[in-house]
C-alpha cells in the first residue's frame, strides 16, 4: 500500500518538478555568473571581431581578440601592492570607472610580464610626409628604447618619400613597414588625409597583422618607458594643455553646429590629443573611420572642424567613453615646463619651426 501510494505521488509529482526547473531556468538564465563583477576596471572584456589569425593565449570561443585571463609567471619579483598608499595629487579614476594612468598607479613589471604571455601583435600608425620624414630616425631609434620593448610591433610609415625612411636597428618581433601616399599642398589635408588613408590601409592590410593599434605623430621623442599599462580597448591621452583646471565650455571643441564635430558647451569630459591615441584593432578602425567620414561630411558642407580629426576624435569619445584614459606623461612637449604632478615624460613633442617644416607655412 505504502509502495502504491509513493509511487503514484512520484508520478503526479514529477510533471510538477519539471514545471518549477524550467521556471528557474528562464528566470535565471542558462550561464553561470562571471568570476569578476562587470564593472572591474581591471578585467577589459570588450572584444571586438578579427578578420586576421589570433594569437596563443587569447582566443576566445567566438573567434574574437580579447584581453584574456591576467596570467603571471611563477617566481616573478616586484613590491607588494598596497591598499593604503598611492598617488593623492591627482585622480586615478574616470567617474565612469575607467583607470586614469599616471606613473605611480601600476608596476610595470607585473603589467607587462602579463601581456608578454598574451603576446600581442602591435601595429603603430605614423605619417612623415614631405619635411617631417627628417623626425623618423628620432622616433624610431627612441621607440626601439623605450616603446613596448619586448613586444611584437610593427611601425606602418606612411610617407610621399619612402627613400626617406632611415635603416634602423630594430629588436627581434619588430618591422618596419612603409605604404606610399601621394604629397599635398596643406598641413591641413595631412592630417585630414591621415584618417582616408589609415582607414584604408587597417581595412585592407593591418587588419590581418595586429591586434592593437596606436595612431601616433612622428614629430615625437620617447624618453621614458611607454609599456603595457598602455593597453586597453581604447586608450585616449590628456591633452597636456587642458588637463588641470579647464573649465568644459573653455575646452577647444568643435562649437559651430553647422559641424559633424560640434559639442555645445555645457558638455564634455575631458580634452583629449589625436597625437597618440590606441586600443583594440577593430575599436581603432571604428573611430579612424568615423573621423573620416565625419571630416567627409563636413567638406560636403562647406565647413573644416576647428581642429581637424581631433575634433571629431573629442566627439567621439564623449559619447563612446574610453575604456583608459592616459596622463600627458603619454605625451608631452618640449615647449611646456614640466609641472610637479608629472613625474615622468614618457613621450614629447619637438620644438620646430612651422613655418618651415609644413607645407603651406603652417597656415
Amino acid at each position: 500500500m505504502l509502495r502504491s501510494i509513493s509511487r503514484n505521488h512520484i508520478l503526479i509529482g514529477l510533471p510538477w518538478l519539471f514545471i518549477f526547473l524550467g521556471f528557474l531556468y528562464i528566470y535565471r538564465g542558462p550561464s553561470i555568473s562571471p568570476l569578476y563583477g562587470s564593472d572591474t576596471n581591471i578585467i577589459e572584456t570588450k572584444s571586438k571581431p578579427l578578420n586576421g589569425p589570433l594569437n596563443k593565449g587569447v582566443c576566445s570561443d567566438n573567434g574574437s581578440w580579447r584581453v584574456g585571463d591576467l596570467k603571471m609567471q611563477t617566481g616573478l619579483k616586484y613590491a607588494q601592492p598596497s591598499t593604503q598608499n598611492g598617488r593623492t595629487d591627482v585622480n586615478s579614476v574616470t567617474n565612469w570607472n575607467a583607470p586614469l594612468v599616471w606613473e605611480g598607479t601600476f608596476d610595470p613589471v607585473v603589467i607587462d610580464a602579463i601581456y608578454k604571455k598574451m603576446d600581442p601583435r602591435v601595429a603603430v600608425v605614423l605619417f612623415a610626409v614631405g619635411k617631417y620624414t627628417r623626425f623618423l630616425k628620432g622616433f624610431l631609434e627612441s621607440a626601439e628604447k623605450y616603446f613596448l620593448v619586448g613586444f611584437r610591433v610593427t611601425y606602418y610609415i606612411f610617407t610621399d618619400n619612402k627613400g626617406d625612411v632611415p635603416t634602423i636597428k630594430l629588436g627581434k618581433g619588430r618591422k618596419i613597414s612603409v605604404v606610399t601616399i601621394p604629397s599635398v599642398n596643406r598641413w591641413q589635408e595631412v592630417v585630414l588625409g591621415r584618417m582616408k588613408w589609415a582607414t584604408i590601409t587597417i581595412d585592407k592590410q593591418i587588419r590581418n597583422e595586429a591586434d592593437y593599434l596606436y595612431m601616433m605623430d612622428i614629430d615625437s621623442v620617447f624618453h621614458n618607458d611607454f609599456g603595457a599599462e598602455s593597453l586597453s580597448p581604447l586608450s585616449a591621452v590628456l591633452h597636456r594643455g587642458y588637463y588641470k583646471n579647464t573649465r568644459r565650455d573653455q575646452f577647444p571643441y568643435e562649437r559651430r553646429p553647422k559641424s559633424m564635430a560640434y559639442i555645445p558647451a555645457d558638455e564634455g569630459d575631458y580634452y583629449y590629443t589625436a597625437a597618440v591615441w590606441g586600443g583594440y584593432l577593430e575599436d581603432m578602425y571604428r573611430l579612424v573611420k568615423y573621423c573620416y567620414t565625419q571630416s567627409e561630411e563636413d567638406a560636403k558642407n562647406g565647413i573644416e572642424a576647428v581642429w581637424q580629426e581631433e575634433s571629431h576624435l573629442n566627439k567621439y569619445l564623449l559619447y563612446n567613453k574610453p575604456t583608459k584614459v592616459l596622463s600627458p606623461e603619454y605625451l608631452w612637449s618640449d615647449y611646456d615646463k614640466i609641472p610637479a604632478d608629472i613625474k615622468v615624460v614618457r613621450i614629447s613633442q619637438l620644438v620646430k619651426n612651422y613655418e618651415e617644416v609644413r607645407p603651406n607655412g603652417g597656415h
